[in-house]
């Protein structure tokens, strides 16, 4: 898959990192993500996913812009209030970038479509405000050996953590007990939109081969106290979804 000459142009910054170059920058155009969630999270990732180049996306969400979601999730201006998010998210990045596809798929994810909704794909992130979906989607990829890059947030704090199932442990493993849910998460828009980056570095980590992917580590970050913390998760041997994988 070649690069036409816009493309070259565009996306020189990033091919002069040391080792990323031409080939990279052929993998990402070759890359398709699936981005669970046009939230908080799902905004600023998408944005800079098509900023870098990734080939494809599917944006999947199933609810429309409120208000105060406008805080937080970048991709809504106050004239989209009331209109699905990944409609809007679509037309957005198109613009941003004319090079890349953009999917926009209306659906809430459950155990009964999640194969229909996220299928075949290199990478899924988490842009999820609730755990069960998370839960599904991990098992999901788990299942089909694919990369699930999460994060989690509320107010000032968050964690991420790379699942790549086989080599290091899985959500499950992690929080083998459902963490308790929330209704309304209070959180400053700047929150999510640290972590979205981060979730964006691991991806395009994964596709180049560049660092180091957070497999069996979860970062911690505390901007109350600007303290960033990284702790060693393993699997579990007893784990119901990935300890026979």
């Amino acid at each position: 898959m070649g690069l036409s000459l816009s493309e070259l142009e565009r996306y020189d910054r990033q091919m002069l990192i040391h080792g990323w170059g031409t080939d990279g920058q052929k993998q990402l155009k070759a890359t398709k993500v699936a981005v669970a969630g046009i939230g908080g999270l799902g905004c600023p990732v998408s944005i800079y996913l098509a900023a870098a180049g990734i080939g494809k996306m599917i944006l999947i969400d199933n609810e429309k812009f409120e208000l105060n979601d406008l805080n937080r999730q970048v991709l809504c201006w106050q004239r989209d209030v009331g209109r699905f998010k990944v409609k809007v998210a679509k037309e957005k990045l198109e613009l941003l970038n004319s090079e890349i596809e953009v999917k926009a798929v209306a659906a809430e994810i459950t155990k009964d479509n999640v194969y229909d909704v996220i299928g075949d794909v290199d990478t899924v992130i988490d842009g999820q405000d609730n755990w069960k979906t998370r839960f599904i989607i991990n098992e999901y990829c788990v299942t089909h050996n694919i990369p699930f890059i999460h994060a989690g947030v509320s107010v000032l704090h968050g964690q991420i953590t790379t699942i790549m199932p086989g080599k290091g442990p899985c959500l499950r493993c992690i929080f083998p007990k459902d963490p308790p849910e929330a209704e309304k998460i209070p959180v400053l828009g700047a929150t999510p939109a640290l972590f979205a980056s981060l979730q964006v570095m691991e991806t395009v980590k994964l596709v180049t081969g560049l660092g180091r992917p957070l497999v069996g580590r979860m970062l911690f970050a505390n901007g109350e106290e600007m303290v960033f913390e990284t702790v060693e998760v393993k699997r579990n041997v007893e784990c119901p979804v990935c300890a026979d994988r």
